[in-house]
Order: C-alpha cells, then structure tokens, then sequence
C-alpha cells in the first residue's frame, strides 16, 4: 500500500511506545502510584502499535474530508479495540479492561465516550505526530533501519514468548480455581453427607489454586487494575454462599429425618 514492511515495523514498535507511555502517566496519574502499562514486559502497548499503523494505512488518504475522516476512525479504531479485548478474553479467559461503569457500552470492551475519543486521536496522530516521525524514518539510511528492525524484531520474539508464557499460566490457574468452585458449589448443593469432610480439602485446594493465581498474574494485576477472569471461568463469592446455605438445609432435612426414624422404633 505504498509503505516500505520496514518502515511500517518501524511505525509500530514507536507508537507501540509511545502509546505505553501514554498510558502509564495516566493510569499513574488517576491511581495516585506508578503503573507500569502495557501487556508485554516491554514499554510498549501493541494495541497503540497496531492502532497507529492502521490510522497510517487507511486514514491518510481521508485527508481532505475530514468528517469522513472522524467516521471512519471511530468506526474502524473502535472495532480495533473491541477485537483485541475478544482474542484476549478468549485465549486467555482474562479481562484485561472494561468499560461496563461507563454508559453505552458493548460487553464492557468499548464505550461510547472512548470511541469517540479514538477519532481526536486519529486526527491527532495523523495531522501532526506522524509526519515528523514519518520524515524521520524516512531518512534514515538502509542499514540502520534494517538494524533497528532485527533488533526490536528480536526483543519483541523474546518478550512474547515470555507473556505468553505467563499468560498461559494464568489460564490455567484461573480454570483450575474455576473448577475448584464449581466441584465445590456441586457438593454443597447435593448435601452430601460427607460434606463437611470434604469441604476442608477443597477449601485448602481453592485457596493454594487462588495464591499461584494471584503470584503469576501480579505483573498484569498491576498494571490492569480492571482485570478479572471472564464469566465462563469465574465462581462468585455470592454463589458459593447460596450452595453452602443450600447444603446446610439439605442437612438439616436429613438429620430430621434420621431423628424422625428413630423416634419411631
């Protein structure tokens, strides 16, 4: 589409940064302590990476009208943003944001006010950031700008593979605490007899589940105070006291019952 891949990489990984710091300070800022953003180990937040390059591929020719201009940006940055959150929460079963406090929200991936907020950004980027940057690139000679993509080419594998990693970790951990729940809803609202034995076992197997969780999901913790696992994958503290209250009356029915037996022999 008229970009050199190289530059296009290059594009990337600087707004992927800039968009880190961006979202550092204001997190920081509105949470009164330091946030580190960003969803890989790096300072850089893919989402503005791939945002921007999209911005540059298919707004610049939009120039002139700038109205359609605004339209399209919102309309294309905001989809941008809903389809990241669905790919995380589906391959991760976390949530690493949500707008659902906010009115005029879509499953909490994206709100009206944010949407809107895309499109000043687009403008923003595109009629001022991007084309010193642009000429900056540009200018610089092949063989660093070959350089400077091997080598942040190399950083973001290495950094990946490593979040990746992580993140597979905490998907595992979030759905062994989930099913830890779950079996523990189902023996409470059975009632079973033994249940008083086996709920010290499944709280003891609940509780070291939700410590590793919390150990290798700290560092997205951190900087996504928002994130939580998805509704698939979650157990509510609500519903482990309604089984719980639910069992104790099915004990008690049984103990009557018991009583009631004896008392006619």
């Amino acid at each position: 589409m008229g970009f050199p891949i190289s530059n296009l990489f290059l594009y990337f990984i600087l707004y992927a940064f800039l968009g880190w710091v961006m979202e550092t300070c204001y997190c920081s800022i509105m949470e009164h302590r330091l946030v580190s953003r960003g969803f890989l180990y790096g300072p850089i937040c893919p989402i503005y990476g791939g945002g921007v390059t999209l911005m540059i591929l298919f707004f610049t020719p939009l120039k002139r009208n700038l109205v359609l201009f605004y339209i399209v940006a919102v309309v294309v940055m905001t989809s941008w943003e809903y389809f990241v959150g669905w790919m995380l929460e589906v391959t991760t079963h976390v949530k690493y944001w949500d707008y659902s406090q906010y009115k005029f929200n879509l499953k909490g991936r994206v709100c009206l006010w944010v949407a809107l907020t895309w499109g000043v950004l687009s403008y923003i980027v595109i009629f001022f950031i991007h084309p010193p940057i642009q000429s900056l690139v540009e200018d610089l000679p092949i063989w660093l700008e070959f350089m400077l993509c091997g080598a942040f080419l190399a950083l973001l594998a290495v950094d990946a593979t490593l979040t990746i990693r992580n993140l597979v970790l905490v998907a595992m951990h979030v759905e062994s605490v989930t099913q830890l729940g779950q079996e523990f809803q189902l023996q409470a609202a059975l009632g079973k007899a033994e249940l008083e034995d086996s709920v010290a076992a499944l709280r003891e197997r609940y509780s070291e589940q939700v410590a590793q969780l919390e150990q290798v999901s700290r560092r997205f913790r951190n900087a996504y105070s928002t994130m939580r696992a998805g509704r698939r994958y979650s157990v509510s503290h609500e519903d482990i006291l309604a089984a719980a209250a639910l069992a104790k009356e099915e004990l008690l029915r049984r103990k009557n019952t018991l009583k009631a037996r004896r008392g006619r022999h």
